[in-house]
């Protein structure tokens, strides 16, 4: 655990307690609710943990639609240069398009970012409840026509689990929340596409340590996106597939298998470190 970790360094006397922050990206139109769950189990065991809002999110279509993919990533730079400023090691999670803008981060800061946790990596959307457009919207190339479009949501919101549905559709349904049908524009679609076509050069090059979880029902993005990424990456990588929810593993059914795997690679990555310092 963390807290062993933390003892082991203290007892070497002068050297004093390593830190280890955790910078938690949420997806394309979410929140920093999506990584609650998660957030709070590695805060209880003892890391320092951010969970960032993506510029543009957290408002209406239009603040979305105002913005593109180099201010999202902006926004998660900016955390992630926060927190390595506090901490010894940062750890880069990220959900759907957060984990897109995670690989961004470890490839443009490699020095800051020792791991990645990549939930539900979504480089196509290429899921079972995807609109049958969204392979021909990857030849759209400008912002104006891209805005004649947009992705409803799947009537599951991305979760299995029934119970949560239902909350889900009875706090949409609140006074003062937009009605259902929620949708994704267009414009955001292409900065996200947009996104992808940065990064995928990238992966290659990317050597930190990686921690991946996809469900084999994701209704976004099919498992295809999880194991090209663990074909293409430079580095080791730990790919789980789970089989007991859908897009948003963070929430679904298994976020505790979920938050038990990512404690575990954190520890590990702890630990390498630890013991690359008794070795110097």
């Amino acid at each position: 655990m963390p807290g062993s970790y933390h003892h082991a360094l203290s007892e070497r006397g002068p050297e004093r307690v390593q830190k280890t922050g955790v910078l938690l990206v949420h997806g394309l139109c979410g929140t920093p609710t999506e990584m609650r769950y998660v957030a709070n189990g590695l805060t209880r065991a003892g890391y320092e943990v951010a969970c960032p809002t993506l510029a543009g999110h957290c408002g209406t279509h239009a603040d979305l639609t105002a913005t593109t993919w180099q201010e999202w990533y902006a926004s998660a730079e900016a955390a992630l240069l926060d927190l390595a400023k506090r901490c010894d090691r940062v750890i880069v999670g990220g959900l759907s398009t957060g984990a897109v803008l995670g690989l961004m981060l470890a490839a443009r800061h490699p020095d800051k970012v020792a791991g990645l946790t990549l939930y539900s990596p979504t480089l196509w959307l290429n899921g079972r409840r995807v609109p049958w457009y969204a392979g021909l919207f990857r030849l759209v190339r400008f912002r104006a026509l891209a805005g004649l479009f947009h992705f409803p949501a799947p009537l599951d919101f991305g979760i299995k689990d029934e119970r949560l549905r239902t909350f889900i559709k009875s706090a949409l349904a609140a006074p003062g929340v937009p009605a259902l049908p929620i949708a994704t524009p267009g414009i955001a679609v292409l900065e996200r596409q947009r996104l992808v076509e940065a990064v995928l050069p990238e992966i290659g090059r990317i050597t930190a340590p990686v921690l991946m979880l996809h469900p084999r029902e994701d209704d976004y993005a099919d498992l295809s996106n999880a194991t090209h990424l663990q074909q293409n990456l430079g580095g080791p990588v730990d790919l789980v597939v789970l089989d007991d929810c859908y897009h948003l593993v963070t929430v679904d059914r298994q976020r505790g298998v979920v938050l038990e795997r990512t404690l575990g690679f954190l520890e590990k990555i702890a630990g390498a470190v630890h013991g690359a310092r008794l070795a110097a």
